[in-house]
């Protein structure tokens, strides 16, 4: 099985890419500018180039979060059950104005196989305020619920945690886990430029009657995992490692270690969205240790997600407020406050961990009746906790100069437009290594 963070059809997303751009630049438009490896058309592609006689078994293709609802309703009928906008406008290229799924036209000049499927799949995408379906019967005696109750149309885990996290415009939800996902919403009455680099600007993806924003990093819990557990001296191992390298982390100071490091260790999902770049680290020396690697890939990360704010806020949606939620959030406070530092604002942190199973609950809700709105059932069932990181601001004005190091890193070695040098940035970590430890020596 290819989960989404498998990045083998990195062809086939570039081949996408170029066929849109050359014959249907508005394929493009509404996913960021260019099409993902982590997505629908480029693995069911890829799965033809490459697995053909499991391609040609396949009648039809239907994501998870279509399935689910589908399978607990009694029908697996791919021509007839429900599939939602959030999968289909954010994965599949799909959207009214151009009738729903990519022409069979286009989808004829990659692949005939890929036009012949497109009759196989679905017309319409609908938000998950409507119901799939009603529960059968023989799952009802399994799960100890009423027959016939209505059940929601699907949607992504992070698309639904960010409703259980009680997104609103204004307001970023970061599901932070193996990756992270961040989500927002915009008024559909609101004009809403195109966004390079993003996942998706779709209507009714996340909360109906509004435009669904998605962008993320490929990779966050999966590089501290890697570094934990592939890398880490055996002295971490007494208990739980990532437990002991983050309270060994957190005595150090900002800019202490030297060290600097680009978050790609899974490519890079916005703003370069490409499958093809590489974790970096710099700085180190016969001195550096495991904790101040591990501080250096925290920070990695929140650099990063600096950066796809920043991308939100040039092109005119405002970030009021960062609401957290996902694993990772719940149990590492040093993430939490490096990244108010780095992020300069406020990490509040959703009130219930679960948060995704809660947006899942609240589209129930709605199908059902115990609310008229998603943004009514959110009222009474989402909110954050007391308590909340701060930003720092001594911490910010040195994370400040590092992230200006950050970003010629990442435009050096994620694009090809960058123009600058790099001689200075080695020696300029070890200038503000010494002026920070020079502080507390």
């Amino acid at each position: 099985a290819w989960l989404w963070k498998d990045h083998t059809a990195y062809e086939e997303a570039a081949r996408i890419t170029a066929a849109a751009r050359r014959l249907r630049a508005p394929y493009l438009k509404k996913c960021g500018g260019t099409y993902s490896s982590e997505w629908f058309w480029s693995k069911i592609w890829h799965c033809r180039r490459t697995a053909p006689r499991v391609f040609q078994a396949a009648y039809s293709w239907v994501e998870a979060a279509d399935f689910i609802p589908a399978f607990i309703c009694g029908n697996l009928n791919p021509l007839t059950l429900k599939r939602s906008i959030c999968a289909a406008g954010h994965k599949a290229m799909y959207n009214d104005e151009w009738g729903g799924l990519p022409s069979k036209k286009f989808l004829a000049t990659l692949s005939p196989e890929l036009a012949g499927l497109r009759d196989r799949l679905y017309q319409k995408a609908v938000p998950s305020d409507q119901a799939a379906g009603r529960l059968a019967p023989e799952v009802a005696r399994t799960v100890g619920l009423a027959q016939g109750i209505p059940v929601a149309v699907g949607a992504f885990d992070a698309h639904m945690g960010a409703v259980g996290a009680g997104i609103k415009p204004g307001t970023l939800v970061k599901i932070i886990g193996t990756s992270t996902c961040d989500m927002m919403v915009s008024p559909l009455n609101r004009k809403l430029g195109n966004i390079p680099g993003i996942c998706g600007i779709v209507p009714g993806s996340i909360i109906p009657g509004m435009y669904g924003l998605e962008a993320g990093q490929s990779a966050v819990g999966d590089i501290f995992h890697w570094f934990a557990h592939s890398l880490c001296p055996r002295e971490f191992d007494k208990g739980d490692r990532h437990e002991n390298l983050s309270r060994a982390a957190a005595r150090l100071k900002p800019g202490e270690s030297g060290l600097l490091a680009l978050d790609w260790n899974n490519g890079n999902r916005t703003i370069l969205v490409d499958p093809l770049l590489t974790g970096l680290l710099i700085g180190q020396t016969l001195h550096t240790t495991a904790p101040e690697i591990y501080r250096a890939l925290i920070e990695a990360t929140a650099f990063g997600a600096l950066t796809i704010i920043r991308r939100f806020e040039e092109c005119g949606v405002k970030v009021r407020e960062v609401v957290n939620c996902g694993g990772i959030a719940e149990k590492n406070p040093l993430l939490m406050q490096i990244y108010a530092d780095i992020l300069n604002r406020p990490m509040k942190i959703s009130r219930q961990p679960q948060t995704c199973a809660l947006g899942a609950a609240i589209f129930g809700a709605v199908v059902g009746g115990a609310y008229p709105s998603v943004e009514k059932a959110q009222a009474k069932m989402t909110g954050v906790k007391k308590e909340i990181y701060k930003p720092n601001p001594a911490h910010g004005k040195v994370y400040a100069r590092l992230y200006e190091l950050y970003r010629e890193l990442h435009d050096a070695f994620g694009t090809s437009a960058y123009r600058g040098k790099l001689f200075h940035l080695m020696k300029e970590l070890i200038t503000l290594r010494e002026q920070v430890r020079g502080k507390h020596a």
